[in-house]
């Protein structure tokens, strides 16, 4: 991932997201001033900074969950903030995978029909999506825990059944905002091994939203977002 001035931006065919000169407020709050930034595919990028420097927001709308402002946010040679939102809707549903801070599993649902989910979604029949979300079990130390909801679950355990429904598509990029912040730093480093052995498997690129260093440092490269910034803090470690 590298940060570069927005007109030296272009449209690569090594680039999986670009974000040019991008602005967002919140009322009168800036929340970002200008953020361009350039994240190449494989790529597993951490994203850091103080709370409230807008790095969650850089976050949502590389996602197209917010629109900026202002700037483009340019996703496979097409802009996702000019898109309608059904077609961001779609982008996000078939195209990105998402794990959050708290897991945010559907306590209605087993874990399996979690991990399923964007499957389903996505217009997959039940016993197929299942079929194809089982082996996730074995791969991330759940084995025997298929039929289990989430209240049944340690913090570790449904975070781990959060990232398998966050990869389970094969998503070409994975959003995780904070995915470690409610685990203590042990279960935090199991999961951020898991995360990173699956994505580079799978060839998805990771954008990677962390306060912590020791999770920023399984990321290729990091940014410091600061005032609504993005600078590079990091050259690459592999």
């Amino acid at each position: 991932m590298t940060v570069v001035p927005a007109s030296d931006l272009a449209t690569r065919s090594d680039t999986a997201l670009e974000a040019r000169e991008i602005c967002l407020s919140f009322g009168q709050t800036p929340a970002l001033r200008g953020a361009s930034v350039s994240i190449s595919r494989g790529e597993i990028v951490a994203v850091m900074g103080p709370s409230g420097s807008g790095k969650s927001t850089l976050l949502h709308c590389l996602a197209g969950i917010l629109t900026p402002d202002s700037g483009e946010i340019v996703f496979a040679g097409r802009r996702l903030d000019t898109m309608t939102e059904n077609e961001r809707s779609a982008v996000r549903r078939d195209r990105f995978g998402f794990v959050f801070q708290f897991g945010q599993l559907v306590p209605e649902l087993t874990t399996e029909e979690n991990v399923a989910l964007p499957l389903l979604l996505s217009g997959v029949r039940r016993t197929e999506a299942l079929r194809r979300a089982r082996p996730w079990f074995e791969r991330l130390g759940l084995r025997g825990m298929e039929r289990r909801r989430s209240g049944e679950l340690s913090g570790g355990e449904a975070q781990r059944v959060a990232l398998a429904r966050g990869l389970v598509a094969a998503p070409e990029v994975l959003f995780a905002d904070e995915p470690t912040g409610s685990l203590d730093s042990l279960t935090g480093e199991q999961v951020m091994e898991l995360m990173v052995g699956a994505a580079r498997d799978q060839g998805t690129t990771v954008v990677l939203v962390t306060h912590d260093p020791r999770v920023a440092a399984y990321a290729d490269r990091e940014i410091n977002v600061r005032d609504g910034k993005a600078a590079a803090i990091d050259q690459a470690r592999r």
